[in-house]
């Protein structure tokens, strides 16, 4: 069949290396045009143009596929199959009108479970122990539209949202494969989603991202693998911003009559940092202090000495703090 295909985050990409190596035409790719960042101000092309280009596919980098040349080009490639992938953008109906058999969309959750903009993130957040992918045939609204095909994958109690999303994006180029087959030859049954069992997984706020050193450690060890490798779950130390990135929990015991203050450091020593949260031990494996390089807690250690019973959450600039 006759592809477009929509995408522009990095769990975009092997859904469009699947359909490359796949027996369908890949006729276009559109993603978000390039935008300055970075060092020098310069123009930074999505993952999915990156893509596209190693793969010598027809590319097309616009504003939006809502009007103008990304309308535009859409309709002039005439496709069977609109698949949309970690695109990031709600597409109107004039759009999901234009393929003659289907628009597919790879969502990273076992539908109508985390529903939303970040499924893969919400999973870890609530501690879930499996979760997968679900390739549906689009709607106008947000996920809802028929279940094409599932496929489940477990939550390694360890991985961050980086690792458990790449596995999520391989499993999902394989599962739109399979979706785009089953089509052609007749063989998938659509199945309407039960709202009645939907939740959702709504974009992450920048609020969210604070350690609440008062919270659970599994809490504080489950939100810091949730926002990482980017943009990392946010604290405190010496008034200045500090990410951690890689963290643990285990029991310990303190002196009888003493209550340990959430955030307090506990051990700051050459095999690394722990600190107070939610009554036990939480030992920060990799941080990155405000305007440095990313590094062990040991090394952290290293460089700046903490001392025991100083404490990470503390305000900066007057802000309150939390935890």
């Amino acid at each position: 069949m006759r592809v477009v295909f929509v995408g522009n985050a990095r769990w975009s990409v092997p859904s469009l290396e699947a359909l490359a190596g796949s027996r369908h035409e890949l006729a276009l790719v559109v993603t978000r045009a390039a935008r300055r960042g970075g060092r020098g101000n310069r123009p930074i092309s999505t993952p999915v143009a990156e893509g596209a280009r190693r793969l010598g596919l027809p590319l097309e980098e616009v504003e939006t596929v809502k009007s103008g040349r990304g309308l535009e080009v859409l309709a002039e490639a005439d496709p069977d199959i609109l698949a949309v992938v970690a695109y990031g953008e709600i597409v109107p109906k004039p759009i999901l009108d234009l393929p003659r058999v289907a628009p597919v969309n790879v969502h990273f959750s076992l539908l109508p479970a985390l529903r939303g903009a970040a499924p893969v993130q919400r999973a870890i957040l609530a501690g879930l122990d499996r979760t997968g992918v679900t390739t549906i045939r689009m709607d106008e609204g947000m996920d809802t539209g028929p279940i094409l095909l599932k496929a489940g994958e477990p939550i390694d109690p360890e991985e961050d949202a980086g690792s458990l999303g790449d596995r999520l994006a391989r499993l999902g180029g394989r599962l739109l494969v399979e979706t785009l087959d089953g089509l052609q030859a007749g063989t998938i049954r659509e199945r309407p989603q039960d709202n009645g069992k939907a939740t959702f997984a709504p974009k992450l706020k920048a609020d969210e991202r604070i350690i609440e050193w008062s919270r659970s450690a599994e809490e504080i060890v489950r939100l810091v693998r949730a926002m990482a490798p980017e943009p990392g779950a946010t604290t405190t130390f010496r008034g200045r911003g500090l990410r951690v990135l890689r963290a643990s929990w285990r029991f310990y015991s303190h002196p009888m009559g003493q209550s340990p203050v959430p955030g307090a450091i506990m051990m700051a020593s050459k095999t690394g940092l722990a600190v107070v949260g939610g009554g036990v031990m939480v030992q920060l494996h990799e941080v990155q202090p405000e305007g440095r390089r990313r590094m062990s807690g040991a090394d952290f250690v290293r460089g700046y000495r903490p001392q025991a019973g100083e404490r990470l959450g503390e305000p900066v600039g007057g802000a309150p703090a939390r935890g």
